[in-house]
């Protein structure tokens, strides 16, 4: 039967439980969105598995010892699971932070696109359940709006559900676990597949309208400049605005300089606005600056009460902070790499890789691309790639409703990624490999690589670039490079790596300097309007500035040939000098326009933009070196090269505008295999393979001495994302007990006196959880001072939800309480039994444990919180978050 205060009168509270002098907790300020949750609505019978729901699987301690199997006991013991019957949900009380959970994802594009599959979610799979009795029988949500994932959790889940899908030993039990085997590789697929499709649609559509700045075919208006004159020396059918306008000589010109300014301005601005459709607001309890790539973004005061060390408990707390105002962010802009990355180390952010951010990317990135903004595609293209694969998992339970599967299916989405943007699938492969990916088991590898060929050969079928090729552009280098130059190549490699540190550095100034500027600030569409303009002025007088980022890099990265036409093949020394010249005038303009345009609101790549910038520096080292040899042909360093006809006989200046480009590109991001394997498959050339992977290796050391975080580690520790760094290996000199908080009343459950806590005191403590942002943390239960059990503030809140008397219900929080009869133990589907809920065996650690030890349980691990004990006694506990905060903290002061 439910309990409550007046049916125990001999009850008394605990003193922890006394708390009614807590200040009240402000409600959220009306008017603010946040991602809807794809499991918001409470749904019977839901597919979300709890810690409780697999231990209730198991048999009760009382029958085991140490002969006993654990796998071979049936379920006919006590199962602590939800009522079927349970009413709907009951939105949090007045004062949690957290958003009301009635709305529904029910209409969702991809929720509809699974019925019309015939993959409804909620829809049990009939020929198991005739085998195994489903783990998902309870109605909680596992993984709300920023939390993390529990790597734990989700594999104990999954090894359950294959336990049970295995038992099954005749044919259709055989046929069941090959189909579920082979849903994964199914999913791959049809990412690869889609990417493969929405690649080709935003290439073939941002070529047909990128040379609308300058003009139009009479013959059919789709058609670009290129396809229009195909064959042509002499192109009647492409006309300019200028000739358009009927104006001659000058006053054509300058006709085509104002129709190209105005497209510039207008396609910028129509990206712009598309990206603000996905206008997002965070509650300022999150500790959160922003989710797009702004370097600008303002920094949030410390928390006092999510670390709060020894000394100073009781000083501060989180009532006492000012509210600081919302965030705001815009999951279309940017490239999203940064963001990929720390949703695929656990962070979960529901919304980012949704069915409207795709396709709102997907069109804004068109506009961005043709309006000749010194940015690429490159890094939206990830971001697409993620979110195909995440739409895609809601075609199969096992990967929509386990977080920690799901990833693995995301990894292998952002390779596919980078694998169409460059048309290299083993480049794709490397980069999910060394950037973006946290957990990578040699399964994933080959699933991951599997999606990378299959949206290989999809692009190959669909020929978005006319040639027949996957590879944005593909040069050939018929001379080999010679020894003197593997000196130039290190000497490129120093350069670029300087140069792509300076850009981080440069990028950071500019966007705490003019993006804070209050109206920037306020109004997005200003800087895009102001950066578009800009580049309309500035680019339209130089030829190379002018040109789409892919077609630049190409030109530059070509070697000479006779029917040449892009001006970079000098046919005499004398002219190499006037081709530097301008060259070096596109690099300082490409090199502005780039720094000012990273970070705007519109999809924005770095990858191929950082390239052209090296490439063209790579280009002015390379005719310079070219003059050298013209000048002094007879010195012994080039090995008598100089004697045979052409100016290229002896440096081939593409070469090293290519060898720059890759330098470049890893000063920006550090990628170091990926890239070299990436040029590879770009030039598919093995006798340059050595001068690309050398002048990486040196950019990479010389960036990591200028500036120690690439961009995209700026970015998530300039924006407070809760990313653990696997890759890192910080030195420690404290141990455990330094960071762990001091023990309060409201941060812990005691039931010393009895085991029957109030319901309201329980809500007051989930709802401080909240207010300091720990949706996912936890609360332990102390009894005596010792740990006897932890409740995770999810299973917490679903539990509470479903009293139907809030007010005045007892609710159990022992699994040995000594007064309950055996006629008590029966009764499953009381709603104030919260021991269904309790992990009677939370991971813990000694406060006196090494950091180094705290550090790889929760990287290794992938743990939320870790309780701490002192002699066997309950001493505190380290939420996950709180243990990035002092990372980040130590490399502040340079500890690490």
């Amino acid at each position: 039967m439910p309990r409550s205060a007046h049916s125990h009168p001999g009850f008394q509270m605990g003193k922890d439980e006394d708390e009614d002098d807590e200040p009240a907790f402000s409600p959220i300020a009306a008017g603010l969105v946040t991602p809807s949750s794809p499991a918001a609505t409470r749904r019977l019978h839901s597919a979300r598995t709890s810690d409780l729901d697999l231990r209730s699987r198991l048999p009760s301690r009382l029958q085991l010892d140490e002969n006993s199997n654990l796998l071979a006991f049936s379920d006919g013991v006590r199962n602590y699971t939800s009522a079927p019957n349970t009413a709907a949900r009951i939105p949090s009380r007045a004062g949690s932070i957290l958003i009301p959970k009635h709305h529904s994802r029910s209409n969702s594009l991809g929720v509809r696109l699974a019925n019309a599959l015939g993959l409804d979610r909620n829809r049990s799979e009939s020929g198991l359940a005739e085998s195994k009795v489903s783990l998902f029988t309870d109605e909680r949500v596992w993984y709300d709006q920023f939390t993390s994932t529990d790597w734990v959790h989700d594999s104990i889940a999954d090894a359950f559900r294959l336990r049970d899908l295995r038992s099954r030993k005749d044919f259709r039990g055989r046929l069941y676990a090959w189909l579920d085997g082979a849903q994964g590789w199914i999913l791959v697929a049809i990412t690869g597949c889609i990417t493969a499709c929405l690649a080709y649609f935003i290439t073939v559509t941002e070529t047909s309208i990128f040379d609308l700045k300058e003009g139009y075919c009479t013959g059919h208006w789709r058609l670009n400049k290129q396809a229009c004159c195909y064959g042509e020396e002499e192109c009647s059918a492409w006309r300019s605005w200028g000739q358009r306008t009927g104006f001659t000589g000058v006053g054509q010109k300058w006709a085509d300089f104002s129709a190209y300014t105005v497209f510039v301005v207008l396609f910028a601005v129509a990206a712009c606005l598309l990206t603000l459709l996905t206008k997002t607001v965070i509650p300022s309890n999150y500790s959160l600056t922003t989710l797009d790539e702004n370097l600008g973004a303002d920094l949030k005061p410390k928390e006092d009460d999510a670390l709060d060390f020894k000394g100073a408990a009781g000083t501060h707390t989180a009532h006492d902070r000012a509210p600081a105002p919302p965030t705001v962010y815009y999951p279309a802009a940017g490239s999203g790499v940064a963001e990929v990355k720390v949703i695929l180390s656990g962070f979960v952010v529901h919304g980012y890789l949704g069915v409207r951010t795709l396709v709102v990317k997907t069109l804004a990135v068109v506009l961005s691309l043709a309006s000749g903004l010194s940015l690429g595609k490159e890094g939206p293209y990830v971001h697409i790639a993620t979110c195909v694969g995440n739409i895609a998992c809601r075609l199969f339970p096992k990967y929509n409703h386990n977080d920690g599967k799901r990833r693995e299916v995301l990894s292998a989405s952002a390779a596919s990624g980078v694998g169409v943007a460059f048309g290299a699938p083993i480049g794709g492969v490397l980069f999910s490999l060394e950037e973006v990916s946290y957990y990578f088991p040699p399964k994933t590898l080959f699933r991951t690589f599997f999606c990378c060929i299959v949206a290989a050969l999809s692009l190959k079928f669909l020929n978005p670039y006319g040639t027949g090729k996957i590879v944005i552009f593909s040069v050939r280098y018929v001379t080999d490079w010679k020894f003197f130059e593997i000196f130039v190549f290190i000497l490129l490699g120093m350069l670029s790596g300087a140069l792509g540190a300076l850009f981080i550095k440069a990028s950071a100034i500019w966007a705490r300097t003019f993006r804070r500027i209050s109206v920037i600030k306020r109004w997005p569409v200003l800087e895009v309007s102001l950066v578009a303009l800009v580049t309309g002025l500035v680019s339209f007088w130089n030829r190379y500035t002018r040109l789409a980022v892919t077609e630049l890099l190409f030109e530059l990265a070509s070697p000479c040939k006779l029917d040449t036409s892009s001006g970079l093949c000098p046919t005499t020394g004398d002219e190499i000098l006037g081709v530097i010249r301008v060259l070096a005038i596109a690099f300082v303009i490409k090199s502005l326009l780039t720094i000012i345009t990273f970070g705007i609101k519109v999809p924005a790549g770095i990858y191929v933009p950082s390239m052209v910038v090296g490439g063209l520096l790579g280009r002015i080292v390379g005719h310079l070196v070219q003059y050298l040899v013209y000048a002094y042909p007879d010195a012994s360093i080039w090995g008598g090269c100089a004697a045979n006809e052409g100016l290229e006989s002896c440096v081939t200046p593409g070469v090293y505008a290519l060898v720059a480009a890759g330098a470049t590109m890893c000063g920006v991001t550090r990628l170091s295999v990926t890239l070299a394997v990436i040029l590879f498959e770009l030039t598919g050339s093995l006798d340059h393979v050595l001068p690309f992977s050398l002048a990486v290796l040196v950019a990479k050391w010389t960036a990591d001495a200028i500036e120690p975080l690439s961009i995209y580690d700026l970015l998530t520790d300039m924006n407070s994302y809760p990313l653990l760094d696997n890759k890192l290996r910080p030195v420690f000199t404290t141990d455990l007990g330094d960071i762990t908080p001091a023990v309060r009343s409201h941060r812990v459950i005691d039931i010393s006196n009895s085991p029957l806590v109030p319901a309201p005191l329980l809500r007051r403590k989930l709802e401080h959880l909240h207010t300091v942002g720990e949706l996912d943390g936890g609360l332990p239960v102390v009894r005596n001072k010792v740990l006897v059990g932890l409740i995770p503030a999810p299973d917490l809140e679903f539990a509470l939800d479903k009293l139907e008397d809030e007010e005045n219900s007892l609710c159990l929080m022992s699994q040995t309480a000594p007064w309950r009869d055996a006629e008590e133990l029966n009764h499953d589907d009381d709603p104030t039994d919260f021991t269904p809920y309790i992990d009677p065996a939370p991971v813990a650690l000694d406060i006196h444990s090494p950091m180094d030890l705290v550090f790889q349980c929760f990287v290794k691990l992938g743990l939320r919180y870790i309780c701490v004990l002192r002699d066997g006694q309950y001493a505190g506990m380290v939420h996950k978050k709180s243990f990035v905060k002092y990372i980040k903290e130590l490399e502040q002061t340079g500890e690490t």
